[in-house]
């Protein structure tokens, strides 16, 4: 089977596109189709259902191009999950998708680049931090958590908003045993605080992120630094905040200054805490549901837009924390031997 797709807008192929024909290269890659642009034409050819879903995705990521959304890697791969996911739904229909509005287009560093809420879960969850000076988001891997936080805090600064930046983690180990680490404390604290620097490099270049951290205008730091400071004119994101004790949630939640933001963000499916100690966000959640001002977000499964497969990894292990314990008859088993 062999369909052209036509797309005569020289600028509107280049983000569709992107560098050295990088979407092209993905579709062609995963869905074992061919693909060749020569002017205003797009060839797909193939087996039928990988080219009508090849022609699907690019009719989703051509929405997406001309509404400002970055076209990278990750938004592909999920333009080739949803037309899959329609395609054995039902036939051959529109990906169910929810184009992101203006409002929701979320402004970074870099120009043109926008980033924006891709289900309805993040959308009303970019809604609450707009809203709120207060924001506790609970949510799968994959749901876009950090992520959303980081740009809207990006995004602030930018339009001058706010005058700092304060990312913060609490530094606790994922089952294992690190030791001690070499360097400095910042040598230290890093490896904890990784994934907070991916999502900024994703929204700033490089020098960029180096000059505002050495002004103090963006830091990242473990929660134990957190105490006694007032942090005003800033957005302030907690993140993994499932790991935090009661105390240190209620010392970082009362960091909060003027004109100033906290997003808490958790997924309480992977605590890492002793068991026996309760987690600071599941306490929080009991005491401040109601609290006027604090907005309590929760994502699902459906809100994940990584992978296809973590879809199928947080179904497998269940989204209430059941994988911290092991199944009924394989502790009986034990028991016995």
């Amino acid at each position: 089977m062999e369909l052209t797709i036509t797309i005569d807008n020289d600028p509107e192929r280049q983000a569709l596109f992107g560098p050295a024909n990088r979407t092209l290269r993905i579709l062609r890659d995963q869905l074992k189709v061919s693909l060749v642009a020569r002017d205003q034409n797009l060839r797909i050819s193939g087996r039928p259902s990988p080219v009508a879903q090849a022609a699907a995705a690019i009719e989703l990521l051509r929405k997406k191009a001309r509404s400002g959304v970055f076209v990278d890697k990750a938004a592909v791969l999920e333009a080739i999950a949803a037309t899959a996911e329609s395609a054995s739904t039902q036939k051959h229909s529109k990906p169910k998708t929810n184009p992101p509005k203006a409002e929701e287009m979320i402004e970074v560093y870099p120009r043109g680049r926008y980033v924006s809420p891709r289900t309805t879960g993040q959308s009303q969850y970019v809604k609450a931090i707009a809203e709120k000076d207060m924001v506790f988001c609970v949510g799968p891997a994959g749901t876009g958590k950090t992520y959303l936080a980081v740009a809207m805090a990006v995004a602030a600064l930018k339009q001058g908003r706010i005058k700092r930046i304060i990312l913060v983690r609490p530094a606790v180990e994922a089952g294992e045993r690190l030791g001690f680490l070499p360097g400095d404390m910042q040598a230290k604290v890093n490896p904890y605080l990784r994934p907070l620097f991916d999502a900024l490099h994703d929204m700033m270049e490089f020098d960029q992120i180096k000059r505002l951290m050495v002004n103090d205008v963006i830091e990242v730091i473990p929660l134990a630094f957190m105490r006694g400071r007032t942090l005003n004119d800033s957005v302030v994101i907690l993140d993994e905040s499932q790991n935090t004790t009661v105390a240190q949630m209620l010392m970082f939640l009362t960091r909060l200054g003027h004109n100033s933001k906290m997003i808490v963000t958790g997924d309480i499916s992977q605590i890492d805490l002793p068991q026996a100690q309760l987690s600071g966000m599941i306490d929080a959640r009991r005491r401040l549901r109601g609290v006027k001002g604090i907005a309590f977000i929760e994502l699902r499964v459906q809100d994940i837009v990584r992978h296809r497969l973590v879809h199928a990894v947080v179904k497998a292990y269940g989204p209430d924390g059941s994988a911290r314990t092991a199944p009924k008859k394989a502790q009986k088993t034990s028991n016995k031997e």
